[in-house]
């Protein structure tokens, strides 16, 4: 099946930047559309709701101001992450601002539901759910998604247990619709990987964190330059779901990495005189792609090295490809 033409034209790479919570904001997802890339931001990040119309005014603005500007090189489209668990009771506000401003691209978690993806539908947009297994992934197509973001492990935040291989090739034995995959792409071979696996784009979140315009610490920017896979945890005790966190920010958050208890994050103990870390706001996510993120660089330079990656890895890959008659 081919591409919507949404996530093919005006595109430079085949990526889709995750929204990232709390660090994704206006500033990002523009350079990121601005570069060529999908942006995305979760709708939770503007606070309070009200916040969440201004933030689309000034993307959709300045987006097309741009394209005025620059007819040769267009931005690309942005995505909307939207929590559809029951428990988000901003929902129903914020699709409805959703769909006055037309968002083209829903990126839906936390459950598949048939009425939002009914909703994007009706206002013209496109829906893609991400899912950690085969049996989500079917379950997300059936309720009528367009698409799906197979999150596999390696990916930063609440992570997938299973190989990009496995997961990739189980949906593909039955859905031919967009796939995108998610899990530790951090250059533009592992972006051409994904491809090869049998996904159509890569989704790549954490080296965006290491970017002048992330929403993050200098702290947790210069963090992700430091670390690599090996300072990567997958524990379940910060939020009570499987998730990768970096290292060196549980430590200072007084936590012994080589000895976290699992699951209830309530009864951490942090001593008296301690004030109980936040997750995302003091434990930091993070993939385990980043040992290629060297530097805290703007936008617009991180996708310029991606795409002159996947450029190189693909004429190598056409030059080492045997001839054919």
């Amino acid at each position: 099946m081919a591409l919507p033409k949404i996530l093919t034209e005006r595109l430079r790479l085949p990526v889709v930047a995750s929204p990232l919570f709390i660090i994704s904001t206006p500033d990002l997802v523009i350079a990121q559309c601005k570069a060529g890339i999908v942006g995305s931001f979760p709708a939770l990040n503007a606070r309070p709701a009200e916040q969440l119309e201004v933030w689309l005014e000034r993307i959709t603005r300045e987006l097309a101001e741009h394209d005025a500007a620059h007819p040769d090189r267009p931005s690309a489209p942005f995505a909307v992450n939207q929590i559809v668990h029951r428990s988000n009771d901003r929902l129903e506000h914020d699709m409805a601002v959703c769909a006055r401003y037309k968002v083209p691209i829903v990126i839906t978690s936390l459950g598949a539901r048939r009425e939002i993806n009914d909703a994007v539908h009706a206002w013209g947009g496109i829906v893609l759910h991400d899912v950690i297994d085969n049996t989500f992934a079917k379950k997300a197509i059936e309720k009528g998604a367009d698409g799906l973001i197979a999150v596999a492990a390696g990916a930063g935040g609440h992570a997938g247990f299973q190989s990009p291989f496995a997961l990739v090739q189980e949906i593909r034995t039955w859905f031919d619709g967009p796939l995108l995959l998610s899990g530790s792409i951090a250059n533009g071979r592992a972006i051409l990987s994904a491809q090869a696996l049998g996904a159509d784009m890569g989704y790549i979140g954490s080296a965006f964190i290491a970017t002048e315009e992330a929403n993050a610490v200098a702290g947790y920017k210069q963090m992700i330059t430091e670390c690599g896979a090996g300072d990567i945890v997958h524990t379940n005790l910060i939020t009570g779901v499987h998730g990768n966190y970096l290292k060196p920010s549980l430590v200072a958050a007084g936590l012994d990495p080589d000895n976290l208890p699992t699951s209830d994050p309530s009864k951490m103990d942090f001593g008296s005189d301690r004030q109980k870390p936040k997750a995302w706001k003091d434990i930091w996510g993070c993939g385990q792609g980043i040992g290629v993120v060297d530097r805290v660089v703007p936008t617009a330079a991180l996708v310029d090295r991606l795409a002159r990656e996947y450029n190189d890895a693909l004429a190598g890959l056409q030059q080492r490809s045997p001839a054919t008659a």
